[in-house]
């Protein structure tokens, strides 16, 4: 009954799955596979009662166990509660260092149980020290490696790529180092080189994620979700436990499809996010020389805005540092009274992590049905009236379709196809990839130089005006 009901939750986390890949059924999908999380911890829990009732230790267990349940559902409800879109991001990040950390804690539990720890003779199969020292070395990595994320995204640590000495080369040696802690702990049974492996762990995380620019977090943090996934399948194989090993494979799998797919967006490979030392952000703003600028007011927008048939509004991170989803969509609302049709278009690298910018629309009640990703969109832009830009940078830049550009090939929505295009910005500064943009000097784009949410709100108030 236990393998059965295992069972089952891997078939409704599947389903689950399979609903986060539209938004209209996303909402489905994730309560369809909360349930088959709920599944499984029941039955985990009525294992683990079944294995101890005999035991002494009983009472303290299940103390152990209801304490852990109420702190850990309290954090997760003040969470739910609490924390705003903007910082989803972040949150994601300290999940999936949490998910990595618990996976290396199960394996050292494990440890811990067959007494390697105090000399005892007892000794896992080979098969299973490997799984053992690999969810180890795994969640630890995802544990620091995420929490720096977190730091990046937060502001607490700075978004700029951090130079190691050697580079490359030093990860490369602690990766050698946790081999040769591992091959020690597993082949003389030496429970501390489990320890030295998790030491080593935590450096390399910090200093596999520092070097990256804060701008490619979404990769990092894509990626640090499939490999807190691996760690758990690892960690189910040590206890046997069906579930973990179902959900962690899961996690893993959609884990690095969708890092390769954000890759593929910005045309580069994981390889070039992870050690090119790639992803700047808040460099110096752009001398724009003797090319002149279109500069707009908010009634210069509205006017246009006014009378367009149709307007395509494309999100970036700037919008979500304003917090201006609501100003967006209150802005939508009363061109769609004045019978304009607003659609978006959404960039797959747009934001923060995967689908920031869906989330922040979807909380302004955006419909569904007016989201577009980049391959709907483009085709619609030669017939677009206004393309209206709220704090997109490179995901614009018509540069990424000339050779020889450090974005040359980068797929891109092609916004300047439209009659006009209004840029929302603070400055010139350039975008993570630190290059002018020449979208800001043609002579059909109008430059709108204000905090997102006060631009929008003001655009508004003078539509309503006219």
């Amino acid at each position: 009954m236990t393998a059965l009901l295992y069972l089952l939750s891997g078939v409704l986390f599947i389903l689950g799955l399979r609903g986060l890949g539209s938004p209209r059924t996303a909402r489905r999908g994730n309560q369809i596979a909360a349930v088959g999380m709920l599944v499984a911890s029941v039955v985990t829990l009525v294992y683990v009662f079944d294995q101890a009732r005999q035991s002494d230790a009983l009472s303290v267990l299940w103390w152990v166990i209801i304490l852990g349940a109420l702190i850990g559902g309290a954090i997760g409800a003040v969470l739910a509660l609490k924390v705003q879109m903007t910082s989803m991001p972040e949150l994601v990040a300290a999940f999936n260092g949490f998910g990595g950390g618990a996976s290396a804690l199960v394996a050292f539990a494990a440890i811990v149980a067959t007494d390697t720890i105090v000399g005892a003779d007892v000794q896992y199969a080979t098969e299973t020290e490997v799984t053992v020292a690999l969810s180890i070395a795994i969640g630890v990595v995802t544990l620091s490696g995420s929490f720096v994320a977190y730091g990046k995204l937060k502001g607490i640590i700075t978004g700029k790529p951090v130079a190691l000495p050697g580079g490359p080369y030093f990860n490369l040696m602690l990766v050698i180092l946790m081999t040769a802690a591992s091959v020690w702990a597993i082949a003389f049974n030496e429970p501390m080189g489990y320890w030295i492996l998790a030491a080593i762990a935590v450096v390399l995380g910090v200093t596999g994620v520092i070097p990256i620019g804060g701008a490619d977090m979404p990769v990092v943090i894509s990626l640090l979700n499939s490999l807190s996934g691996v760690a758990a399948a690892m960690a189910g194989f040590v206890i046997g436990n069906q579930g973990l090993i179902i959900a962690g494979a899961l996690v893993g799998a959609a884990g690095f499809i969708l890092t390769v797919q954000m890759s593929e967006a910005m045309n580069r490979s994981i390889a070039n996010v992870l050690f090119a030392g790639f992803g700047t952000e808040g460099a110096a703003p752009i001398d724009a020389g003797d090319k002149p600028v279109n500069s707009a007011t908010p009634e210069d927008v509205a006017i246009a805005l006014a009378y367009a048939q149709k307007v395509i509004i494309v999100p970036g991170y700037g919008l979500a540092v304003a917090q201006a989803q609501h100003a967006v969509r209150e802005l939508a609302t009363a061109l769609e009274d004045r019978d304009v049709v607003v659609e978006y278009a959404i960039h797959p690298v747009a934001g923060r992590m995967p689908g920031h910018m869906n989330v922040l629309l979807a909380e302004a009640d955006v419909p569904y049905d007016v989201l577009l990703d980049l391959d709907q969109a483009n085709p619609k832009f030669p017939h677009t009236d206004v393309t209206l830009i709220v704090g997109a940078n490179d995901v614009v830049n018509p540069s990424a379709r000339e050779a020889g550009s450090v974005i040359y090939g980068m797929p891109i929505l092609d916004v300047d196809l439209a009659a006009t295009t209004v840029v929302i910005k603070r400055s010139l500064s350039p975008g993570f990839a630190g290059i002018d943009n020449p979208l800001f000097y043609m002579p059909s784009t109008l430059m709108l130089f204000s905090d997102a949410k006060v631009a929008l709100e003001n655009i508004h108030d003078a539509l309503i005006e006219l």
